[in-house]
């Protein structure tokens, strides 16, 4: 009996066992379950994001992907790419883990011959848990690398940023540091932002970040690119510049400055030009130059406001004018009474001069001011500089200063200013973003009448049929293109001398109903041929008339030869 009752027992101990041991295995079985599914929801999840996120295989077989971006894309008015971020892969090193150190420099060195040996030994060696070795490699540096097994190497997807364009818009850009950072141009920009707080925290790497438009139209960058690099080798000049601006609305849609830098390659920009450190700059906006005869356009459209000159007046030029024991005389002069037209057309010093005057100096400098030569360019770029202008011009100084002698402003500052005056008379911002009209005008400030606008754009047009402008016009034939040359000595060993030239023209188009105004520099011209000079007219102005001949039509502006538009430019009181 009592045999029974203990093989009861221990059958019961079993069963309860086995009951025990396949409620543990159930439970074991529901958490590996659920724990496949939290690894399949991961998972899944991840490649949704992978699956939509946006790739392009367009450059340089690298491929493109946004969900490691951490710079929004930089697209010109038209949506063409400028800059974009792109993976790439960066090789470091676990040193704790690595091996054998001199087996490692040997073989990495195999592959990546431009690093010191001594660095790399040193790099490798120690109980660090990370180090950098080389950053953004090609994907085939990275295969070549990962065949070579070696412990402790492996590779980390980084955002690099890539210029399409190269040195196309150099100036416009900027570049960006080896961590994916604005250093120049736009890409500093708009790192001003909140963009510079999350990259330093790392939450700009995985955002969509939206794309920014710039007013930039890389057509016409292209065409004015290729054509100063042209005048460069044409005129054996050491730098040349260009910029162009929708007078309406203050868009700049090309800026261009020679010599330039490849922004893939931001050290480019320091390296030395025909042995000069520091000729990379952006001329437009970080460049001060006197601008020479140019200058007459603001000068002519003071007077004229002012009600103190007319378009019918007349003025002495037979001689020189004497300030002191200096004289100030025209380069070619008529030596004769010459009309507000002629002063224009014939660019004479003198003439001008007696504007001025009739003006008064202190007006002449208030007009200066009204147009915004007193401050900082209002443009979305590091790289500016202010002019440099006397606050109170003495007799001498505003004489010079009328003929552009004496002072020196940035092309862009010219630009903008000949923008106001040509446009109805309304000054407006300039900018690299895009702007509408009805934008604009909320901007606009005015600066001359419409009348007088109008009587400025008849000179410009007058200046490219009779004038200095004529060879420039003759290339450009058929788009009402008008501007006004000027032709500055450099300053030599603190001498101005006649060897060493500073040439440049502002232009506008088309001038009966006037949209986009130009500002083109070339320095130090030489002759193009026995029978060339090396005035203004026969460089920057041929350069403007080539621009403008292979712009126009992405413009929309259709070349027209009816006379009657040219008529209708004579102000009234010169019919």
């Amino acid at each position: 009996m009592i045999d029974i009752v203990r093989n009861r027992h221990q059958t019961i101990e079993i069963e309860g066992a086995k009951k025990a041991r396949g409620n543990r295995t159930k439970a074991r079985i529901y958490w590996a379950m659920a724990v496949f599914i939290l690894a399949f929801i991961v998972i899944s999840a991840r490649l949704v994001q992978l699956g939509s996120s946006e790739l392009s295989y367009n450059y340089t077989g690298v491929e493109r992907d946004l969900a490691t971006a951490s710079r929004p894309d930089i697209l010109d008015r038209n949506g063409q790419e400028m800059a974009i971020d792109i993976s790439v892969p960066s090789l470091f090193a676990e040193p704790r883990r690595i091996i054998d150190v001199e087996e490692a420099v040997y073989k990495l060195r195999q592959e990546l011959p431009q690093l010191n040996e001594e660095w790399l030994r040193d790099r490798l060696t120690g109980d660090k848990g990370f180090v950098w070795i080389a950053r953004e490699l090609t994907p085939k540096q990275q295969t070549r690398i990962l065949r070579l097994g070696i412990p402790g190497i492996d590779f980390r997807e980084e955002s690099k940023r890539f210029f399409p364009a190269t040195e196309t818009a150099a100036h416009i850009l900027g570049a960006v540091n080896r961590d994916n950072q604005g250093i120049a141009g736009i890409e500093k920009y708009i790192d001003g932002d909140d963009l510079a707080v999350l990259q330093e925290i790392g939450l700009a790497r995985g955002r969509k970040l939206e794309p920014i438009n710039l007013s930039i139209d890389m057509r016409i960058q292209h065409a004015m690119h290729a054509e100063l690099v042209d005048a460069i080798e044409r005129y054996d000049a050491i730098a040349a510049a260009g910029v162009l601006l929708n007078i309406k609305t203050g868009e700049i849609l090309s800026l261009v400055s020679l010599p330039d830098f490849d922004p893939n390659d931001p050290s480019s920009a320091l390296e030395p030009y025909n042995g000069v450190k520091g000729a990379r700059i952006n001329r437009i906006t970080a460049g001060t130059f006197e601008m020479g005869s140019t200058f007459k356009t603001i000068t002519f459209a003071a007077a004229l406001d002012s009600g103190k000159v007319n378009i019918t007046d007349e003025f002495d030029a037979t001689k020189g004018v004497k300030f002191g024991r200096f004289t100030i005389t025209d380069y070619h002069g008529k030596k004769r009474i010459l009309s507000v037209p002629e002063i224009f057309k014939y660019s004479s010093n003198i003439g001008t001069i007696r504007m001025m005057q009739a003006l008064g100096k202190e007006n002449y400098r208030a007009f200066l001011t009204k147009l915004g030569f007193d401050n900082a360019l209002p443009i979305e770029l590091p790289e500016t500089k202010m002019n440099t202008i006397a606050e109170n011009f003495s007799d001498v100084g505003a004489a010079t200063a009328s003929f552009g002698h004496g002072i020196t402003v940035t092309p862009l500052h010219l630009a903008s200013a000949v923008g106001a005056i040509i446009n109805g008379g309304n000054y407006v911002p300039s900018t690299l973003f895009v702007r509408s009209e009805e934008q604009a005008k909320q901007l606009y400030q005015r600066v001359i009448s419409s009348q007088t606008s109008a009587k400025v754009r008849y000179l410009m047009r007058l200046n490219a049929l009779e004038g200095s402008a004529r060879k420039a016009n003759k290339i450009a034939d058929g788009y009402r293109f008008g501007g006004k040359t000027g032709t500055a000595e450099k300053v030599i060993d603190k001498k101005y001398s006649s060897d060493f030239t500073f040439a440049a023209f502002v232009s506008a188009f088309p001038l009966e109903n006037p949209k986009y105004a130009m500002v083109i520099i070339i320095d130090e011209p030489k002759k193009e041929n026995e029978q060339s000079g090396t005035t203004a007219g026969w460089n920057a102005g041929m350069t403007s008339g080539r621009i403008v001949k292979r712009i126009a039509w992405l413009l929309g502006i259709k070349p027209d030869f009816d006379d009657s538009i040219d008529i209708n430019l004579v102000p009234i009181e010169l019919r």
